[in-house]
């Protein structure tokens, strides 16, 4: 396989060859070591040749039925405690059938291997190719997904040598050994998902096993390579290895900072690269995988990870604790994440016995799942199938944040929290996952949120100036565990699948948490339409046509090379980290759609789709094509994927059916309040300045927070905003109590770059009276990097408003 790809700067490659190969299950064994910042330790690849991928394939069926969602089991016991493996002799026989070693030679040392612990030189592309026919005169490559690691070792797994594991054999008098133990690794994949608890017992076995032979690796910038001397196919290849590696300081997958209190603490922080600078992995989507963790950390730390139990520590030794998680339905493995860190369990003063009885979980016994036919993933333990998961509203949740956020956690997300989650449940059914947590990450956090499996990860912005901004990012978040998680896209280029899900349902469960009448809720989510569309005509006023496009691939969306590897369009452009083109096209996408058949009847359809399609990878026609299937030709008109397509995900610029409408949502009444109290605060910018007379203050309206935010905005498109008008909002709005991220974030912009472009302070100006002039600022250089036009004060906020703000 020629791993050297000619590509744009900009673009992400995954490398992995994932149609050749795939992981089923990943076994971590880690140490987090704050001292060097490196988190050290052992990866256990489970490994199953082959898949049902066809890389032209568009339906559902076929990408969604795929060998990538095989079984995974629903509890985990605790870890199996195998014997030294320095006591397993490569002799050793259970019953018939020979163990490691007989008749193999180890691939070690100086057959090449690189084991000095610092990535090798790229081995040339021509050395080596991956050929998984049987007629290959090369050596099977597997490329894993990798950067930013120090590879130490990498060898095969000798899992025949675990007791009992002769039980996965059918074919007792098998005398090659590497087949023997490729034959177990098959069946131990395999097992029915009546067997979860044996299968991940035996996972966590043999992960523990000796070694029986070093393979040979090689690193580039982009990827991990492994061969076995004499393995020519995928079928030949070990179907266990282990892999030796240590992370660097530096690696882009994971951040070491300290939190609010300043204790050190480490986390993945949705980097554009995912998890390989984590551990080696195969990243493409298609490669759906179940995984298992154990994380040491020194006692004063918790340890949390995208696992489906609530884990509780272990003590080693004195001084040091270990946490073991799980997760039993196969994901992608850039969906993993870890946090470690001084965090301490937020909990409410009181409990109320409603609350308590929607958590209650439901124990195994409880679990009657009926796989056939009922689902269209693959098998494995669902909640969609367990009529406790169903009607359960509030599933278990724990919220976690440095102890000086204490009083904060209680007195706004702890609140919020169990009623978004019925929230969800009443508009999507059953919540694909057992629990949740949600961790209040570091201030350096780059955005409002982030949703993995089983855990949200939540700035402290979210937390100040009362409950919206919290309520609608849980939302949002929550939301993800649907459209992202259980439901995944195929090609990760189109990010609207899960984005502009997110976004438009947020809205809707945030209405139903704050249990508004129907006529209050659709104010209020026209409202946010007209501050979604405005912010959408400023992306695309600045951003390149390119990146505006929701399926860039077009006709090409989803297709793979003969290898699996393919490329994300865009993915390292610094750029794209700050676009919300996903986030608000999709959205007025969905909300185009709803309008166009109703709520009643859009909504139903969502729950058939979650019902249909979870556990699964979807890409946009999958969705569009069982929408137009499932509702009344009437409703239909000229609606059809191919014209969606054309309007909505293939073209750069404002969508054909949003350009007829001059501003979304500016007929609601709370957009028209906003535009009386606009006219009062234009009027009051334009008076001289004269000494007060008693009784002839503007009377300003209270506002929401959204609407609070028009009014800055609307405001701040005007020319000039004199010192005494900018004081007087802030005291008239108590600006820097307000929404951290809403508001005190625009006027503080506007300090900065005041500091910034006109130099001096922003009180000393206000002192002075100078007026901040937005046409001053046309002529003063932008700072930020990111953007290469010089613009106004404005659009140099607007886009760092969307920033902090963060439909995401």
């Amino acid at each position: 396989m020629d791993i050297k790809l000619e590509l744009p700067q900009d673009d992400l490659p995954l490398m992995a060859n994932t149609n050749h190969i795939l992981v089923k299950h990943y076994v971590l064994d880690l140490d987090v070591n704050f001292k060097s910042q490196i988190i050290e330790g052992t990866l256990v690849l489970f490994f199953q040749p082959g898949n049902r991928y066809r890389k032209n394939s568009s339906s559902t069926e076929e990408t969604c039925r795929s060998e990538s969602n095989e079984a995974c089991k629903f509890r985990m016991p605790e870890p199996c405690h195998v014997t030294n493996t320095r006591t397993f002799s490569s002799k050793m026989k259970y019953n018939d059938f020979a163990i490691c070693g007989k008749g193999e030679k180890k691939t070690s040392g100086k057959d090449g291997n690189h084991d000095n612990g610092e990535q090798a030189s790229g081995i040339s592309s021509s050395n080596y190719c991956c050929d998984t026919g049987i007629h290959g005169s090369e050596d099977f490559l597997l490329v894993l997904d990798c950067c930013d690691l120090s590879v130490l070792k990498v060898e095969e797994v000798d899992i025949a040598a675990v007791p009992g594991i002769e039980k996965f054999t059918r074919s007792p008098k098998l005398r090659v050994v590497s087949e023997l133990r490729n034959q177990i690794v098959h069946e131990l994949v395999t097992l029915p998902a009546d067997r979860w608890r044996e299968q991940l017992d035996y996972y966590a076995c043999c992960s523990q096993a000796p070694g029986c032979g070093e393979l040979l690796f090689d690193t580039d910038s982009w990827s991990l390579q492994i061969r076995k001397t004499g393995a020519q196919t995928a079928t030949d290849f070990p179907h266990a290895i282990r892999i030796r590696y240590r992370t660097k300081p530096q690696g882009r997958s994971v951040t070491w900072t300290s939190d609010q209190s300043g204790r050190p603490c480490v986390y993945t922080m949705g980097s554009p690269i995912n998890n390989r600078a984590l551990f080696p992995c195969q990243e493409p989507p298609v490669a759906m995988s179940t995984w298992q963790a154990t994380v040491r950390a020194a006692a004063s730390f918790v340890v949390l990870t995208s696992g489906e139990n609530s884990a509780k520590p272990t003590q080693l030794q004195e001084g040091s604790l270990s946490w073991h998680y799980y997760v039993t339905m196969p994901m992608p493995a850039s969906t993993f994440t870890i946090a470690v860190g001084s965090w301490t369990e937020m909990k409410p003063e009181t409990c109320s016995s409603d609350d308590l009885a929607a958590e209650r979980s439901f124990s195994t016994s409880e679990a009657d799942f009926r796989y056939a036919g009922i689902c269209g993933h693959v098998e494995y333990p669902c909640r969609f199938q367990n009529t406790s998961a169903t009607t359960q509203e509030i599933i278990p949740h724990r919220v976690f944040a440095p102890v000086c956020l204490k009083g904060t956690c209680q007195e706004t997300l702890l609140q919020l929290l169990s009623s978004c989650l019925a929230a969800a449940h009443s508009v999507l059914g059953t919540h694909p996952f057992s629990r949740l947590d949600v961790l209040i990450v570091p201030a350096n956090f780059p955005s409002l949120g982030m949703a993995s499996p089983h855990i949200v990860f939540l700035s402290q912005s979210a937390l100040t100036g009362g409950s919206h901004l919290c309520g609608i990012r849980l939302c949002h978040e929550i939301a993800h565990a649907w459209f992202g998680l259980a439901i995944g896209a195929r090609d990760w280029t189109e990010e609207w699948l899960s984005e502009g899900f997110a976004t438009h349902l947020e809205d809707v469960f945030w209405a139903k948490a704050q249990k508004l009448a129907p006529h209050e809720a659709q104010e209020q989510q026209e409202l946010r339409a007209c501050l979604r569309w405005r912010r959408l005509q400023d992306e695309l006023q600045n951003s390149p046509e390119e990146m505006q496009v929701l399926r860039p691939n077009k006709e090409k969306t989803g297709h793979m090379s003969d290898s699996g590897s393919s490329v994300i369009k865009h993915g390292l452009n610094p750029e794209k980290v700050f676009m919300q083109v996903h986030y608000l096209k999709g959205y007025f996408l969905l909300r185009f759609l709803a309008g166009r058949l109703g709520d009643d009847t859009y909504f139903s359809f969502l729950r058939k789709f979650v019902h249909t399609c979870h556990g699964q990878l979807i890409l946009s026609q999958d969705f569009l094509q069982m929408l137009l299937e499932n509702i009344p030709e009437e409703k239909r008109l000229d609606l059809s994927v191919e014209s969606i397509f054309r309007d909505w995900l293939e073209s750069s610029g404002l969508p054909q059916p949003l350009q007829t409408e001059l501003q979304a949502g500016a007929e609601c009444g709370l957009v028209r309040q906003v535009n009386a109290e606009v006219a009062k605060w234009n009027q009051l910018n334009r008076r001289p300045r004269k000494r007060k007379r008693r009784g002839t203050e503007e009377v300003f309206e209270k506002l929401l927070p959204d609407q609070l935010v028009l009014l800055l905005e609307r405001l701040l498109e005007q020319k000039t905003l004199n010192p005494r008008t900018l004081q007087s909002l802030e005291r008239t709005y108590h600006l820097p109590q307000q929404d951290a991220e809403d508001h005190g974030a625009v006027l503080l912009h506007i300090k900065e770059t005041w500091l910034r472009c006109v130099g001096a302070s922003w009180s000393d100006s206000i002192q002075m009276g100078k007026e901040p002039c937005v046409a001053e600022m046309k002529t003063k250089p932008n700072s930020h990097g990111w953007k290469s036009k010089i613009g106004c004060l404005w659009e140099s906020n607007r886009m760092w408003f969307l920033i902090s703000f963060s439909f995401m």
